[in-house]
């Protein structure tokens, strides 16, 4: 089980590197295939947009509150 420090450093770096990375990603394999409509496209950036957060559902969870390890 990570620390709530841990957790913390991981939330922030996942946010300031894996997320733009991820964003370039999503945009690069979109742009492999003939440009879909408008709607289509919107629904699969939606789509990614969410989906990225799933796996790392317990990193974030209660990092925006105070730290319950300190006195």
């Amino acid at each position: 089980m990570l620390s709530y420090k841990a957790r913390r450093r991981l939330s922030l770096l996942i946010l300031l590197v894996g997320l733009p990375l991820y964003i370039v990603v999503a945009v690069n394999v979109i742009a492999l295939f003939d440009r879909p409509s408008i709607l289509v496209e919107v629904f699969v950036y939606v789509s990614l947009g969410v989906l990225w957060a799933f796996p790392f559902k317990y990193v974030f969870r209660g990092v925006g509150q105070a730290d319950p390890d300190q006195d």
